[in-house]
């Protein structure tokens, strides 16, 4: 298996069936499953056998990877974009009718459209890889997912409507079909950019930074049954927080031994809300570290987290899930409220007082029939709080 790589400027328009004048696409490889990997990398492919489409793993799943806490594994993600039934469940063919040629189109999509089982009436949309068990996690300990690395594997992704979903349902897609916007990836002034036209067939004059990030991580609910694929939860899965982006870390409650973690739905960018349903979906090569907070450091560090939460260099993220967009919002008011005491001793109604003040409240989506909400707490904020035997702030966390 080689590794093709987009180059010319003309095949680069050719390939992707827009005009000779459009900027060269990214030069960016085609990471077909496998190659172009560093040497002694721990490396999970998605495929039939390492991965479920539309369902997240469960409890009783067998680990298709066993790692030790503080390992690295590259885990090739792909998108189910091109995959669906409403797209004709053939990337070869979805990706091909936008001129992409056959080289440049993942082979373990291919694989998956054709091979894995799906109840297109049942299950979600999402290709999931995993489970990966960490040895000695337990109920109670924190896993910590850490995004080292996040690699576009084509230079292109798709933005859908569909099913009367998204933000505005019954009155988007205004066919009452699915309406995918297929979206090339261009370098402009080195940096990459989604790129779309103002009408149907133009130029491709509009053009927005990517900001990569994977979907859905997560794990095994305590709960049996895999679940759907959409709705996020106290397990994560689907949260849709556009802020795990390279260096940020997400810690997950651990529910069940070995924690059974699992990752999905790459984005190359997406906007708080992601109101058309989907965001700028498409295939990642994600360098993840996964380690583990015993209980008694998780509950020092943050108290007792029922949810996700992530951390970026500058902020605390707490979040709120709820089918009801304000309930979410409350929720994620009072996951505030809570990490505030737990990790600096802020009394309740100060807390309060500084959420409004100095915090600010993002919708993650509102198209996963679960709402999310997450804040950005800075933690420069608390620079000069003191430290001491109830106020540590978890170095092992």
């Amino acid at each position: 298996m080689t590794t093709s790589s987009i180059t010319d400027p003309r095949a680069i328009a050719n390939r992707f069936g827009v005009s000779s004048n459009t900027p060269a696409f990214a030069r960016t490889p085609i990471l077909q499953p496998g190659t172009a990997l560093p040497d002694g990398v721990t490396y999970l492919p998605s495929g039939r056998a390492t991965s479920l489409w539309g369902r997240l793993p469960a409890r009783d799943d067998a680990p298709v990877l066993t790692i030790e806490p503080g390992a690295t594994v590259v885990v090739d993600t792909v998108s189910h974009e091109g995959l669906l039934p409403d797209q004709g469940q053939d990337p070869a063919r979805f990706f091909g009718a936008h001129g992409v040629q056959a080289d440049a189109v993942l082979l373990d999509a291919i694989e998956i459209a054709r091979d894995s089982a799906r109840d297109a009436a049942q299950d979600g949309p999402h290709v999931v890889t995993g489970p990966i068990e960490i040895e000695g996690a337990l109920p109670g300990d924190l896993l910590r997912i850490t995004v080292v690395k996040l690699e576009p594997r084509v230079p292109y992704g798709v933005v859908s409507n569909r099913h009367g979903k998204g933000a505005l349902p019954g009155v988007l897609p205004r066919s009452g079909t699915t309406v995918s916007v297929f979206t090339p990836v261009e370098e402009r002034d080195g940096t990459l950019v989604g790129t779309m036209p103002l009408t149907e067939g133009g130029e491709r004059h509009v053009a927005f930074p990517l900001a990569p990030f994977l979907g859905t991580m997560g794990v095994a609910p305590a709960e049996g049954g895999r679940l759907h694929s959409v709705p996020p939860g106290p397990h994560g899965g689907n949260i849709d927080i556009k802020l795990l982006t390279e260096g940020s870390v997400l810690y997950l409650p651990v529910q069940v031994a070995g924690a059974l973690a699992y990752v999905g739905d790459p984005h190359f960018a997406q906007g708080d809300g992601e109101v058309a349903l989907t965001a700028l979906e498409a295939s990642l090569r994600a360098t993840l570290t996964f380690d583990l907070v015993p209980a008694a450091d998780a509950r020092e560090a943050f108290g007792e987290l029922t949810g996700p939460l992530v951390r970026t260099p500058d902020y605390l993220v707490p979040t709120g899930l709820d089918p009801d967009l304000n309930v979410a919002m409350r929720n994620c008011v009072r996951a505030s409220l809570d990490l505030l005491h737990a990790r600096w001793g802020m009394d309740e109604h100060l807390a309060y007082a500084y959420l409004s003040a100095a915090a600010d409240f993002d919708i993650s989506q509102v198209v996963d029939v679960v709402c999310g909400v997450h804040a950005r707490i800075r933690e420069a904020d608390f620079a000069d709080v003191q430290s001491g035997p109830s106020r540590q702030t978890g170095a092992s966390a």
